[in-house]
């Protein structure tokens, strides 16, 4: 078995809630170095902790040429699904293994995809709001069950979200180049072709090239409900906000910014909901893709068969 192999931890919280992870790293002899800053890490400070790292366990760090060229890595393990910060090319070109935990987040993030946008059209922030400032003020709201849900990204978490609206009622129709399954949700080639008909637009795809912008809200009718549980640089944040003030948009719950931390103009509106990139923070769904990370760094050097059966 290869010793003394030095990982570094990317995440900020990873081990936090379970010390599983960590626990099963030691006990394959790695040594660990812990994110130092307790946030996501810039450039610099990758170029500054990688030297001499033979493995990361990655979160949303960006790891592009310029990064996997100036070190010593053999596998990067993300820590989640998505895999737009790594450059999968330029790590193959630097013999760099890259593995993802795919299953992990998908069934927490579905669940806080559904609880938001029931938060959103019943307008619970506000009269949250409302009610903390000690005014008892109701309000009406609308109802899922004979809505239009579009889902932009129909991967495993996209998927899981439509099945479960479907229970409720909901009329599901999804865009996904890249799908090649089979769904029972109807399947349009182009967004532009439903969002006039979508009282709800949700968004679960790959990527940072930017999905929703000033053109594509103008298309939406008035009312339309807006959800980003992929990546923050999909959606135009200054069209984002016009289409708000001008009532075009209803509400809209963000869980990824094209900066984070976030403090821009959106967190003066009542009606959006934000949270810090937290959708896949259940306490099940954390700790089954940090775990998974750990065994796929493990798998990448050769030790899968060193992993205790108890984890």
């Amino acid at each position: 078995m290869i010793k003394c192999k030095r990982v570094l931890i990317g995440p900020s919280s990873f081990g936090d809630i379970d010390s599983a992870p960590l626990d099963l790293l030691e006990e394959s002899d790695f040594s660990i170095i812990e994110n130092p800053f307790k946030r996501k890490l810039t450039r610099d400070e990758l170029l500054g902790l990688l030297p001499g790292v033979d493995g990361l366990i990655a979160g949303l760090e960006a790891l592009d040429m310029d990064v996997l060229s100036c070190c010593d890595l053999k596998v990067i393990s993300r820590c989640g699904s998505g895999m737009s910060n790594v450059d999968l090319d330029a790590a193959k070109e630097c013999g760099i293994q890259v593995f993802n935990t795919p299953f992990g987040p998908t069934q927490a993030v579905a669940e806080l995809t559904i609880g938001c946008l029931l938060s959103l059209i019943r307008n619970v922030p506000q009269m949250n709001g409302d009610l903390h400032r000690g005014k008892w003020k109701k309000q009406f709201g609308r109802q899922l069950h004979g809505m239009t849900v579009l889902i932009i990204g129909y991967g495993r978490i996209g998927e899981r979200v439509g099945t479960i609206l479907e229970t409720l009622g909901v009329k599901v129709v999804f865009c996904d180049p890249a799908f090649r399954g089979e769904s029972d949700c109807n399947r349009v080639a182009n967004i532009c072709e439903i969002l006039p008909a979508s009282d709800v637009v949700t968004l679960h795809c790959s990527g940072d090239k930017q999905i929703l912008g000033k053109k594509e809200f103008k298309l939406m009718k008035d009312g339309v409900f807006i959800l980003n549980a992929a990546r923050g640089g999909l959606i135009d944040e200054k069209a984002l906000k016009n289409a708000l003030d001008s009532g075009k948009i209803a509400g809209a719950w963000l869980d990824t910014f094209g900066t984070e931390p976030y403090d821009g103009p959106l967190i003066k509106y009542e009606q959006v909901i934000l949270t810090p990139h937290i959708g896949s923070y259940t306490y099940e769904g954390r700790l089954q893709m940090e775990i998974e990370s750990v065994k796929n760094l493990l798998r990448g050097f050769g030790e899968v068969e060193e992993i205790g059966k108890g984890h």
